[in-house]
């Protein structure tokens, strides 16, 4: 590849080195048997990870009943309605939501990482092997529900990491694969994320430029073609493949000008240069503007943001504003300026729980048919290593919201499904499996399976049947 062709690819927000060009825009058209082709219409999915475990007793009711809290002690299947309960005190923005609102305690994920990091493995159900190409043995569940809803981008990474000191910045490799041993990119500022994504508008002539040098390009690679042959031919095909999408894609970009002015997000200059500067609230409230925008806009239909990881610098956390708090050290019970680690732990919680709710918000207000866009939306929040800093992965808590339109009968409740190694035990691939069924993909099963369940000989295929629609 000549580095002529790699400015170009990079400048129209692709980054090279691994990931898969053709298949992050491979979801760029309707095909003639997706399910918005067949009536469903346009559906969203917002997959938020978070790093250091949820344990399970943070999002337990504290109104639970004596009964209720012994089952729920005792990792016994649970069924609770939440209007009749408080919700724990870092969900309490969740509040005036709680109709579309779940709790769902008792997936496991030990088929995926555990241990400090997960990197694809928790979205895609199987070991990583720390995230190498190899270790990555498919695409992962975010990429194969944006299959199903086209858009523009297909899908969107976001990523708030860093290196313990300073934050990642530019568009650097993402933790979503688009196929197997392909790595995702990712926008890793706000910045960054906001000139690639609105550039249509917010530098028009810049697309024109792509456009041009992607036609100049395009024929110089038919001309290769016809010289080469067998597999050196396919690739520089994939290439020509690679730009044709790409061109497709700014297509879309400029017929969507008017629409992206309208929900264009503003950035405090705090964000320039990579936002070294900025507090990690300011840059997830900068993260959440442009996350929503890129809904509203029908840039993508699916967004998976990396709210924080262990090596993500905390600056300017309420309470301890003059602390630089490392994640992994609170992992270890490690406090900052007199506050326990708990309670540092639970005021990240409620810094995430506020972006959840904001994304909520402003869903809500935005038309969409007769109804409006958090109709159409699925936001999943959890942990990307299970029930803890040191997690075995019995156990991955996850809290969801979703809208009117939901295809999932599980909204205003708090359910524990049975323990793992237990008979009806459910997996995030059995989980994964059941969104993939109720949205358009009948997948017998999605992701690997878990020892023990087949030691066990305890079924642990396909989706969880109480969630699917009648």
């Amino acid at each position: 590849m000549s580095i002529h062709r790699r400015q170009v690819l990079q400048a129209a927000g692709i980054s090279l080195g691994g990931m898969s060009l053709a298949q992050s825009l491979a979801p760029a058209l309707a095909t003639a048997t997706s399910p918005i082709a067949a009536g469903l219409g346009p559906r969203r999915f917002v997959f938020i990870r978070k790093s250091n475990g949820v344990r399970p007793k943070e999002v337990t009711l504290p109104s639970f009943s004596d009964a209720q809290k012994k089952a729920d002690n005792d990792r016994q299947p649970l069924d609770v309605d939440l209007a009749n309960h408080d919700l724990p005190e870092w969900l309490q923005q969740l509040e005036t939501h709680k109709q579309h609102l779940c709790i769902l305690q008792g997936l496991s994920c030990k088929m995926s990482e555990n241990g400090h990091w997960s990197y694809s493995s928790v979205l895609g159900a199987y070991k990583s092997g720390r995230n190498s190409l190899s270790g990555i043995k498919r695409a992962t569940i975010d990429f194969e529900l944006a299959k199903l809803f086209p858009s523009p981008f297909g899908h969107v990474e976001l990523s708030l990491t860093g290196n313990y000191s300073t934050f990642r910045t530019g568009i650097v490799s993402g933790y979503s694969a688009p196929a197997p041993h392909q790595r995702n990119y990712c926008y890793a500022d706000p910045q960054t994320a906001y000139n690639e994504l609105f550039k249509s508008v917010t530098h028009p002539e810049a697309v024109d430029s792509d456009n041009q040098m992607l036609a100049f390009l395009q024929g110089e690679e038919n001309f290769k073609a016809e010289m080469l042959a067998g597999y050196e031919k396919q690739k520089l095909s994939n290439h020509v493949q690679s730009i044709e999408q790409i061109q497709e894609r700014n297509k879309q970009l400029t017929g969507l000008a008017d629409v992206i002015k309208q929900h264009l997000p503003e950035l405090d200059a705090v964000h320039a240069n990579g936002g070294q500067n900025a507090s990690t609230p300011e840059k997830q409230q900068a993260m959440t503007d442009i996350l929503v925008a890129a809904l509203a806009t029908g840039l993508t239909n699916v967004v998976t943001y990396t709210i924080d990881e262990l090596s993500t610098p905390i600056k300017g956390l309420p309470g301890n504003e003059s602390d630089h708090i490392s994640i992994h050290e609170l992992g270890h019970n490690g406090g900052y300026s007199g506050v326990p680690a708990d309670e540092i732990r639970e005021t990240i919680r409620v810094g995430h729980v506020s972006q959840v709710a904001t994304i909520v918000n402003k869903l809500k207000k935005i038309p969409e048919g007769n109804g409006t866009l958090f109709d159409n939306t699925v936001i999943l929040y959890f942990p990307e290593n299970g029930e803890g800093h040191h997690s075995h992965g019995t156990e991955a808590p996850f809290v969801i919201l979703a809208g009117d339109h939901c295809r999932l009968d599980l909204l205003g409740r708090y359910i524990r499904l049975p323990y793992h190694g237990t008979e009806g035990h459910k997996t995030i691939g059995n989980w994964y499996t059941t969104l993939l069924n109720a949205y358009g993909n009948p997948i017998q099963h999605y992701g690997d399976m878990d020892l023990e369940m087949s030691r066990k000989k305890l079924d642990q295929i396909g989706a969880i049947k109480q969630f699917m629609p009648a």
